[in-house]
């Protein structure tokens, strides 16, 4: 089992990150801590918690208790640093934190910190020491893996001894890797020196995001603070665009380096910045040259970032001969296509022996919709259900296909409002969705559009990383017998609505020339079937399961601490379309089965599952070097087996594979059982 990194915080701010560059909210933010904007944010924050939260819960004591005990587990979640003393000090404000919060005292949060950092540097400084110890591998000694099997320790011979065994692990875990022991040392040298500097690096409006976050999700897991640079990004995501030069970049032992270059952007268009150069000085327009060696990712990626039509200067060091030069790039407007609705056509014939019947696939990697170009009026703004209709009607215009694969797999959600109007692409008019306001009124949203762009065999694809807006989107198909649901046994179980509210010094947001202290992401609604369940907690289930590791996994919002709970509501009216029954499912059930059982590599997959699920309860892992390499031996071997398969696959939307391939059986046989019960009815 491999062992958690140290901090979720260093894991949130890590340097192996790729950020693409976009337009910023501001230049830079400032170093030094800002207290009356602190204190503004935090009183703003709490005031809007307590107002509009779907709970309705105060912040008292209880939450409290709940946020120190989240931001220290958020600050040391594997107990590598704080001592037991550093926690009873913090216990003495336990009770206190939801007073001074209302109040816009956040000095907990930077004192916390401080003293994470502080035990941090102290924890690195003995790490390095402590890799060119030449540790034994022959003795039999574990390391807890667990940390809610740890206790924080005592005193600093305890965490010596933590330590001892961390970098133990760490460096076995190197050599296990094909590695030469002076090269594994150099390279852990490197990882602490990293973490180190990463977290050195967090600027204030980013401890205050983990904060005040921290401070929501005592609420629920989806409530959220987002600085001003987060709300930032979460618009790039929603609206699939950004200005920028169009460069993926990545921070390596110091260096930010170009991961990829984006087609279309201002760096493909220059054609002189490539994959594996590094940047090392940034200047706008004329300006003078920055230094950004050393300098975290995210500070790096602002001083790049900038509006469309503007120039920026990189000093880049190029990989193929480690020469340096500057190019001038005018940055311009990017279209994320990569997060993009895409669709083909596949010849079920050409996959599967036997097999007839053109299938259609259609991947929605969210819900994205541009809801700022969409209040301006712009024509081609970005939109799920626009992107959607335009693959159905070039379906169409390849001379029609004979059903359907929506695939929603890792679909995290995205906007309410791109749900229904994608279900209505496949519904008639009626009802879509039901929503439960904070004072219980139940408001019902509606296709209202007569029709359904696309009345053929349907079949959804979704797993437990399939969320929110994707879940109402299965919800509508399995309720109006529309089609059927393939995949893991269910889907993630996020049945609650979040509303971004912007962040203002003033109670009235729409007071303009105000200053942007972020926005809170707040669960303000729970949404609901039309069946009347909720999908909270349990989520959208499948009609045809297939074997999975993620079904495996303790992904979901029942794993979740603070989710809320599962409930019903009343039952739209709604008229089912009757295209699936039982009559169906159950030879669809059968015959999927029975391919399963036979199939190779899905008994590989049950192998995996098992293995996992094995390793999953292990307590501790083994420090000795020759118990472990008996372990990986077979695990190393079966691991260039799939790499090797991953190669030879196809890079598109719906790669060749036992999985996807049983998704095309299935789906040609529902095809099939559709055409026989519409003969017999005739």
């Amino acid at each position: 089992m491999k062992l958690n990194p140290p901090s979720k915080a260093a894991s949130a701010l890590s340097l192996c990150m790729v950020l693409l560059l976009g337009t910023a909210i501001f230049a830079q933010q400032a170093t030094t801590p800002d207290s009356s904007n602190d204190s503004v944010t935090a009183k703003r924050v709490c005031a809007m918690v307590s107002r509009f939260h779907i709970s309705g819960k105060p912040i008292n004591d209880e939450t409290s208790a709940k946020l120190m005990k989240r931001f220290i587990k958020q600050l040391d979640p594997q107990k590598l640093y704080f001592y037991q003393s550093d926690i009873d000090r913090f216990k003495a404000e336990q009770n206190q934190l939801d007073e001074k919060l209302t109040a816009g005292d956040v000095r907990f949060a930077y004192d916390c910190f401080n003293l994470y950092l502080q035990r941090l540097q102290e924890r690195m400084d003995y790490a390095q020491q402590l890799v060119d110890v030449d540790h034994d591998f022959t003795v039999d000694e574990s390391i807890v893996v667990d940390a809610k099997d740890l206790d924080f320790v005592k005193n600093q011979t305890e965490m010596n001894e933590r330590w001892r065994k961390r970098v133990k692990y760490d460096l076995l875990a190197l050599i296990l890797d094909d590695k030469k022991i002076g090269e594994a040392r150099e390279q852990l040298h490197k990882r602490y020196r990293n973490n180190l500097r990463t977290m050195t690096q967090t600027e204030n409006p980013e401890k205050l995001e983990m904060y005040l976050s921290a401070l929501t999700h005592c609420f629920d897991p989806h409530s959220s603070y987002m600085s001003p640079q987060t709300l930032e990004d979460f618009r790039i995501s929603m609206e699939l665009s950004l200005d920028g030069i169009g460069a993926a970049l990545r921070s390596e032992d110091g260096y930010t380096t170009v991961a990829e270059i984006v087609p279309g952007g201002a760096a493909d268009a220059d054609g002189r910045l490539k994959a594996g150069d590094k940047i090392i000085a940034v200047a706008q327009e004329d300006g003078d040259f920055v230094d950004v060696v050393e300098m975290k990712l995210s500070k790096v990626v602002r001083y790049i970032r900038g509006k469309r039509g503007t120039i920026v200067q990189l000093r880049v060091k190029k990989e193929k001969d480690s020469t340096t030069d500057v190019y001038k790039l005018t940055r311009k407007k990017i279209e994320l296509s990569t997060s993009e609705v895409k669709g083909k056509i596949i010849e079920s014939g050409e996959r599967i022996p036997g097999q007839t019947g053109r299938i259609g696939v259609i991947s929605i990697p969210s819900f994205y919709r541009d809801f700022r170009g969409a209040q301006r009026g712009d024509e081609n703004f970005k939109s799920t259900a626009r992107d959607v209709r335009k693959v159905l009607n070039d379906f169409r215009d390849q001379g029609g296909v004979d059903g359907i694969v929506i695939d929603l797999r890792f679909n995290g959600g995205g906007a309410l409002s791109e749900a229904i109007e994608v279900s209505g692409l496949f519904v008639d008019e009626g009802p879509v969705v039901q929503v439960k306001q904070m004072d219980g009124e139940r408001k019902i949203h509606s296709d209202v559009e007569p029709g359904a762009v696309y009345t053929g065999p349907l079949v959804v694809v979704c797993n437990r990383l399939s969320a929110s807006a994707s879940e109402i989107f299965a919800g509508v198909i399995k309720d109006y017998k529309r089609g059927i649901i393939i995949g893991d046994t269910t889907t993630h179980g996020k049945g609650t609505v979040q509303n971004v509210m912007p962040v203002r010094k003033n109670a009235f947001s729409f007071l303009g020339g105000q200053q942007d202290l972020g926005a809170l992401k707040l669960t303000i609604q729970q949404f609901y079937r039309v069946n009347g369940d909720s999908t909270q907690n349990r989520g959208v289930r499948s009609d045809v399961i297939l074997p999975s590791l993620i079904d495996n996994m303790d992904l979901g919002e029942s794993f979740l601490d603070d989710a809320m709970e599962f409930d019903k509501i009343d039952v739209a009216q709604f008229a089912p379309v009757g295209m699936v029954n039982q009559q169906i499912l159950n030879p669809l059930q059968q015959s999927s089965a029975k391919r399963i059982v036979a199939n190779k590599e899905f008994k590989e997959t049950q192998k995996e599952i098992d293995k996992y699920l094995e390793k999953k309860n292990q307590k501790t892992i083994s420090l000795n070097e020759a118990a472990r390499r008996k372990e990986l031996t077979k695990d190393k071997e079966e691991k260039k087996e799939e790499e090797k398969k991953d190669t030879k696959a196809d890079k598109d939307i719906f790669k060749k594979d036992h999985y996807n391939d049983e998704i095309l059986n299935i789906t040609v046989d529902y095809v099939n059982l559709l055409k026989s019960m519409n003969t017999v009815q005739r």
